[in-house]
Order: structure tokens, then C-alpha cells, then sequence
């Protein structure tokens, strides 16, 4: 059986490794190509986009196709868009696999908002120093708030590079620990995080530190989703694949 694993988080990562051998599943991972240094996967690989509905339907057929999993990151709202439309039009079951998002504990201080822009507003009344950590696509956003002092923190940088007349930039990559995610709202002066509502342990350190200084999130909430099954972890969709 042919599957096709649209990849980019560790998820995909560990179905690739899970998949890899398969006696019955022959397994190929797409990425988008929007990170410059990947982490690639155990399987064979593409990456780039399939230019839209049309031409990921084309991709599926003429690949025979037989199942698709949507292991992308939970904010990639148009390739899950691409994905539902495309597989529903050729007949080709699919899956999400996803994290599952972080929940606010009792001690936490989140402001939920529903999009980047809104994010931004949210910021006025919450302070100077400012923790990004919501990517390197969506920064411009903040120039609707230059009198803030910014702290970036993306795996590449942003492009174009941000019009905001103070900002620090950190090139980096999780997991990041509790221990060196305190440090750094410390050695910043954070007053205020901000964060997309990705889930998963790689990166929720930044919360833990948060909750731990009395720190506010602007926490940015998943779009919704095409109404296509979910599961949470790279072993029960392996056990979809092997079912389909």
C-alpha cells in the first residue's frame, strides 16, 4: 500500500520511523520546503509545494496513492485545506496526525486571540519587553506595535526582515529546557509572551517559565480544522495505515 506523509513536525518524523520497513507499507514524506535546514525524515523525500488542489489531486492519482496523513504543524491551515479538498476529490483516504494543543493551568495567564493581528493589539496594555516565539512567517504583524522591545526566537530568520525599531533576533531550535527558558525571560526582562497554540514538548518549556515568573501569554488559537479524523500520536496512525 502507497501512502504519503505530508511531514514537518517530529510527528511525521516518528511515523516515518515507525513506517520505515513496513512489510505492506511503502511510505514517501512531503515537505513544504519553508524551513531551510529540515530535519529530514527516514524515508524517501520531496519537498515543495504541490501547487494546489489541482496539483496535489494529480500527485495522488498518479502516484497511486492509497492513504494520506496530514502530519503537518497545526497553524499550516492551507496545505490541511489542500489535503482535505484534494483527497476527497480523488477518493483517497485520509488522517490528521497532531499534537495536541497546550490547556491554560490554574496559575497560568493567557489571553486567548484568534490570529496574529489580534495578537498584536493584545499587546498595547501588557508591557515592554516582549518574548516572539510564533515562527519567522507572521512577524510582521507586530510592526502595528513598534514601541515594544522585541525578542524573536526562530529556527531561520524572518524574510523580509522585520520593520520594528527594537528587536532582538535568536536562531534556535527545541526542545528547550525549563532551566534555560527562565534564564532567558530573566536575562530579557520579558513582560509578555507570545505564542501560537502549536502543542507538543518541544517548545512548551516557554509556558512552564511563564506560569513560573507570573509572566502573561498571548496565546494565538489553532484554526479550525476540515473536519477530517485526528489522532495524537504516530502509533495509532500507523495502526490507521495498516487498516486502510
Amino acid at each position: 500500500m502507497k501512502a504519503l506523509i505530508l511531514g514537518g513536525t517530529t510527528e511525521a518524523t516518528a511515523l516515518a520511523r515507525l513506517v520505515g520497513g513496513h512489510p505492506r507499507i511503502d511510505a514517501a514524506v512531503s515537505l513544504a520546503g519553508r524551513t531551510k535546514q529540515p530535519v529530514l525524515p527516514p524515508l524517501p523525500t520531496r519537498i515543495g509545494g504541490f501547487g494546489g488542489v489541482e496539483g496535489l489531486a494529480a500527485h495522488l492519482v498518479v502516484g497511486g496513492i492509497q492513504a494520506v496523513v496530514d502530519a503537518t504543524h497545526p497553524f499550516a491551515d492551507q496545505i490541511s485545506a489542500n489535503a482535505a479538498a484534494a483527497c476527497a476529490r480523488v477518493g483517497v483516504p485520509l488522517l490528521v496526525l497532531t499534537r495536541k494543543p497546550w490547556v491554560p493551568g490554574e496559575a497560568d495567564r493567557w489571553i486567548g486571540v484568534p490570529d496574529m493581528e489580534a495578537a498584536a493589539k493584545a499587546l498595547r496594555p501588557l508591557g515592554k519587553s516582549v518574548f516572539l516565539t510564533i515562527g519567522r512567517q507572521e512577524v510582521t504583524a507586530f510592526e502595528a506595535v513598534p514601541d515594544k522591545r522585541y525578542l524573536i526566537r526562530a529556527v531561520d530568520p524572518p524574510e523580509p526582515a522585520p520593520k520594528l525599531p527594537d528587536y532582538r533576533l535568536i536562531l534556535d531550535r527545541g526542545p528547550f529546557t525549563l532551566e534555560g527558558e527562565c534564564a532567558l525571560l530573566e536575562e530579557h526582562r520579558v513582560d509578555v509572551v507570545v505564542s501560537k497554540n502549536s502543542g507538543g514538548t518541544a517548545t512548551e518549556a516557554k509556558l512552564e517559565a511563564a506560569r513560573c515568573r507570573g509572566i502573561p501569554v498571548v496565546m494565538v488559537e489553532r484554526p479550525p480544522g476540515n473536519g477530517v479524523a485526528e489522532v495524537h500520536d504516530a502509533a495509532a496512525a500507523l495502526a490507521w495505515l495498516e487498516g486502510v
